[in-house]
């Protein structure tokens, strides 16, 4: 079976990570190449970098962002922030990402996550899906969450979403859950579970992790293929050693 991933996330605006709560108030959390070295350093999986505004604002993460980065990781990362063509793709993987993510702009044009895979393979593409519990209890898909002021509900339902993004050629599936996000309480496993169910490709959990307890029960209890974090890292709340070390205590097979 393959190991479970411990994937720190970066978001990133105006050159510098922040984070949220439920995709609101950003605040500044520090440097990104100082937290990428860090992450790398504790023995990081995978590391992803999100400019969170770029889809809304219309323009591509820059490519010298990417290769600044490219240059002192030796493990794999994946890049988003508005990459709507196969050639904003091509620069990017070019510069030194290992994946390419797509959030937005897969919903704006479906079709382009069928472009990436039949370009670059499934394994370069990961479609991002931003989800929202309804009050009639279905999950529905939002665009733009990077910028509040322009965050709107696609006409999307969060599971046909991830089906279609699945049968286009998606490599692999990151569910941010907004209802959890940098809330501290644990994963929104119901949702996790409902999409586990539907996928066959990796899934990854993302929102609402504080404590090595929450990734034991997501990874136990939703059989997710990896989980993200952001706040809890940052804030030094939780160290990716001793994180692993206790998920290897339960059972959990991990890189250590």
């Amino acid at each position: 079976m393959p190991s479970k991933r411990i994937i720190p996330c970066l978001d990133v605006k105006d050159g510098r990570v922040v984070k949220g709560v439920r995709f609101r108030s950003h605040e500044d959390v520090g440097d990104v190449l100082t937290l990428a070295k860090k992450y790398r350093d504790e023995g990081a999986d995978e590391l992803v970098f999100y400019d969170i505004t770029a889809s809304a604002e219309g323009r591509r993460v820059q490519s010298q962002w990417v290769s600044d980065i490219a240059r002192f990781l030796d493990i794999p990362f994946c890049v988003a922030g508005g990459i709507r063509s196969r050639d904003d793709a091509r620069v990017l993987l070019n510069a030194g990402a290992d994946k390419i993510s797509i959030n937005s702009p897969a919903l704006e044009n479906p079709e382009l996550i069928s472009e990436l895979a039949n370009e670059f393979g499934s394994q370069c593409v990961v479609v991002g899906v931003d989800s929202r519990r309804e009050a009639d209890g279905t999950y529905s898909v939002f665009l733009y969450t990077g910028d509040e002021k322009k965050t709107v509900k696609a006409k999307r339902e969060t599971l046909a979403w991830i089906r279609e993004a699945q049968e286009r050629g998606a490599g692999e599936i990151v569910l941010n859950c907004m209802d959890v996000d940098g809330v501290g309480d644990g994963y929104d496993l119901v949702q996790l579970k409902l999409a586990r169910k539907e996928l066959h490709i990796p899934l990854v959990a993302s929102g609402g992790a504080k404590t090595a307890e929450h990734f034991r029960k997501v990874f136990e209890e939703a059989n997710v293929d990896a989980a993200l974090a952001a706040g809890a890292f940052h804030r030094g709340e939780l160290l990716i050693p001793d994180l692993k070390l206790e998920l290897k205590r339960n059972g959990i097979e991990v890189r250590l």
